[in-house]
């Protein structure tokens, strides 16, 4: 359990929590949610001791021990990586070279052999023998194999580096867990297997992500950073979006009668109480969501985008004919000879190598040639593409956003057109006028989708377009896809994103070749799965 009392924290003028009020008790997850600077990272080192709030206090039960995913990843570099993750449990680590320095004395005395004596019961007491077993077993189900365990971490790999960190912070079975963006740079199998580890976790678990997928599963609540406070809400990130959406939408029909809102609040939460993201907890879940009353549902603060792509002209039957295609870099083969159709209903994603997915895109797109074979793109087709490095576009010396819009745009349009798109994508007032090459990474990517938008394109090709982006434009975006009646190629690592859009699944193999299914995302991820145990 930890427990926060009356803390607030400001910087300059700047008011990021006053008076928060807030207990997280043992057997859930809590995602903590908020717009982008609202102070999601911030709290979490409040609530490690890292940073000290100007009023209140955090406590935790008595003997209780409190674990941090680090950030630093060349933290340890001097340190092999099955040594790494027992350092997560200092306490046992202190024990465990204290120990052994005892037993290594030429000169061992009898005190040394009380004290050592002292030492083995500790070791005993916090599970010690187990130690290496336990560690172990969480690097591998990360996916670093046994043979990578006496590694030093100076020659690891920066996604591996996360993945021993990350089991530094479950080692030992801490009381609290602080997770700040867990599944940055894992693989999908590494974020199956901590989901299920979250999922049967038994003790306090603090999470920030911007995977939605994530926080559905292993979340029984969401922590609402809204307003410099922080508010629960019983279920998963879908059930708050939701929640806070019904709660706008009544808020802006002032005129209806109470009873039809209260009507309209039972069928929602009858929909979203069996939903629940650990089994073991679905009935009391299911009884709390029941005792939800009108005024705990409320309107959030945050701003949604609003991406809307409207083609300028009906796409026909021919699409997209690839044939023979082999793309090679720098002496790497991403596309060995691959074929494919695409067809009119298609929204394909792309999965499996990422260097060949971005090639793959950059040909299809005209940005660069292939080694050999051809793609044709039909002729009722337009195509807008959104790589994945977009810094070129930026690089220009327009002095305004509407400025860099105008050279986009298909005709000489208005400033007051202009201006209508970038609002669209939350530049407003004198936003506007900000240079183009002074924007954050997320600007950047809205500045993008309105150029796409601009184009009235019947097929999107898109490259991570998520990357960068905080939950309301992911959100919006992933929306705003879902109604597009085009045709679509894109790449993602957001599980929710790809399951929502996607029909169709190309996996591009680490050889080149290709997998080509027609099925939804996890329709396919099942089908590889059954594939994996038949082989």
């Amino acid at each position: 359990m930890i427990q926060v009392s009356n803390v607030s924290l400001r910087f300059g003028d700047r008011k990021l929590f006053e008076d928060v009020n807030i207990k997280f008790t043992p057997g859930n997850c809590y995602g903590l949610i908020g717009a982008n600077g609202a102070g999601k990272s911030t709290f979490l080192k409040i609530l490690s001791g890292e940073l000290e709030p100007q009023t209140g206090n955090v406590s935790m039960g008595a003997d209780e021990r409190l674990a941090v995913l680090k950030q630093n990843h060349y933290e340890y570099e001097e340190n092999e990586v099955l040594e790494t993750v027992i350092m997560g449990h200092k306490r046992l680590f202190e024990v465990m070279n204290e120990k052994n320095s005892i037993y290594m004395k030429e000169d061992f005395s009898d005190e040394d052999g009380m004290r050592a004596a002292e030492l083995e019961g500790e070791f005993a007491e916090m599970n010690g023998w187990e130690a290496e077993t336990d560690a172990s077993i969480l690097l591998q189900g990360l996916g670093i194999p046994e043979s990578m365990m006496h590694t030093k971490m100076k020659d690891l790999t920066g996604s591996d580096k996360v993945k021993v960190l990350l089991a530094q912070a479950l080692f030992g079975k801490p009381d609290v867990l602080l997770l700040d963006e867990p599944t940055n740079h894992l693989d999908l199998k590494a974020i199956r297997w901590l989901e299920e580890f979250l999922i049967n976790f038994e003790n306090t678990v603090i999470v920030v992500s911007h995977d939605r997928h994530f926080l559905n599963k292993v979340c029984t609540h969401i922590a609402d950073l809204d307003f410099s406070k922080i508010q629960l809400y019983v279920g998963n990130y879908d059930f708050w979006y939701e929640s806070s959406q019904l709660a706008a939408k009544m808020a802006s029909e002032q005129n209806k009668k109470k009873e039809e809102k209260v009507k309209e609040l039972q069928a929602f939460i009858a929909r979203f109480s069996a939903n629940a993201s650990k089994s073991k907890q679905a009935t009391s879940r299911k009884k709390t969501l029941e005792k939800i009353e009108l005024d705990d549902i409320r309107p959030s603060s945050r701003r949604y985008p609003y991406v809307n792509f409207q083609i300028g002209r009906e796409i026909g039957n021919d699409v997209l004919q690839v044939k023979d295609l082999t793309i090679k870099e720098e002496g790497h083969t991403f596309a060995d000879n691959i074929s494919f159709t695409m067809n009119k209903e298609d929204k394909i994603i792309l999965i499996g190598n990422p260097l060949a997915k971005s090639a793959l895109l950059d040909v299809l797109a005209g940005e660069k040639e292939p080694e050999s074979g051809s793609y044709k793109w039909g002729v009722t087709t337009s195509q807008a593409y959104f790589p994945q490095d977009s810094s070129e576009y930026f690089s220009g010396s327009e002095p305004t956003l509407v400025d860099w819009l105008r050279q986009y745009s298909p005709e000489d349009q208005t400033e007051t057109f202009l201006r209508g798109f970038l609002g669209r994508m939350l530049f407003s007032g004198e936003e506007v006028k900000k240079k183009p090459s002074v924007l954050s990474g997320g600007e950047k990517v809205r500045c993008m989708l309105s150029k796409m938008m601009l184009t009235n394109a019947n097929v999107l090709l898109l490259d991570e377009p998520t990357n960068h982006l905080d939950l309301e434009s992911i959100q919006a975006l992933n929306n705003g896809l879902i109604a597009f009646k085009g045709a679509m190629i894109f790449t993602s690592h957001d599980h929710q994103f790809i399951q929502t859009i996607a029909n169709r699944v190309i996996e591009i193999m680490d050889d080149g070749t290709i997998l080509d299914k027609q099925l939804g995302y996890d329709e396919y991820l099942e089908w590889r799965d059954a594939q994996s145990v038949a082989n």
